[in-house]
């Protein structure tokens, strides 16, 4: 099938760019995991280059990343208390590489890879195997006071414990849904509005002339498409926060 510019879905394609095959097995260095590795490249490029000369002054790019860490950081002691910072290294990965990887995903022919809900899944699942290794290793069985709340009368506790359970067990499809489907639909919306000024543009001065509606929303859209990448990587670095803090002090 040819190359339709205005398909909004096809930007999400994923094409194989070195193929690696073992037996039945697909191993292809793809353009997802291409922009992964730019993804951490560039952040981790950004980190050092930024924060080598260590000024008392600090440059620019000095400032921007010891705001982002101490924003971090204070979002996980807010969090978890001072007992939690034994995982910022692990909070401020997650935070900075959905962050940067959001922000790839608003450049043109660039590829967004949380976009892809088997990213996104594989990040939350990894937050979930921290989570759960940490809670068994600190506390053994007593983690499981995680889903028995204190104060809950006898006769409801069966109900609540459920009801935790099953809560806990989803917090891996929701951490990882939100974050996919809000970078998926923003992505498509924005794809949508400039299909139309394409297709209007080709009608002549007239389609041109309607074409500035669409023009106008495309540009609204991409700010707000701004916000919501550095949103969505905070909401999932906040809500890590949160699970962490139950692997810290499973008691409620």
């Amino acid at each position: 099938m040819a190359y339709d510019p205005t398909d909004p879905i096809h930007q999400f394609q994923i094409n194989r760019i070195v193929p690696i095959r073992i037996g039945d097995w697909d191993f292809s260095f793809t353009n997802s995991a291409l922009f992964m590795v730019l993804t951490v490249a560039v952040t981790a490029a950004f980190l050092y280059y930024t924060t080598r000369g260590r000024g008392l002054v600090p440059s620019r790019g000095q400032s921007i990343t010891e705001l982002t860490y101490e924003f971090t950081a204070n979002m996980l002691r807010d969090a978890a208390g001072t007992a939690g910072m034994k995982f910022f290294p692990f909070v401020f990965s997650i935070f900075m590489f959905i962050l940067v990887a959001n922000l790839f995903g608003m450049f043109p022919y660039f590829f967004t890879v949380t976009s892809h809900l088997i990213v996104t899944f594989a990040l939350a699942m990894l937050v979930m195997a921290v989570v759960v290794g940490y809670g068994f290793t600190k506390h053994g069985l007593k983690f499981f006071k995680l889903f028995v709340p204190e104060g809950v009368p006898g006769i409801l506790m069966p109900l609540v414990v459920l009801i935790e359970v099953v809560s806990f067990l989803s917090r891996p499809v929701s951490l990882s849904v939100r974050l996919f489907a809000n970078m998926l639909a923003g992505h498509i919306t924005l794809k949508v509005f400039a299909g139309f000024i394409v297709s209007l543009s080709a009608f002549g001065a007239l389609g041109i002339l309607g074409s500035i509606l669409p023009l106008l929303m495309v540009v609204a859209l991409t700010a707000l498409e701004f916000l919501v990448a550095a949103l969505q990587a905070y909401v999932f670095a906040v809500l890590t926060c949160m699970y962490l803090n139950d692997a810290i002090h499973p008691g409620h």
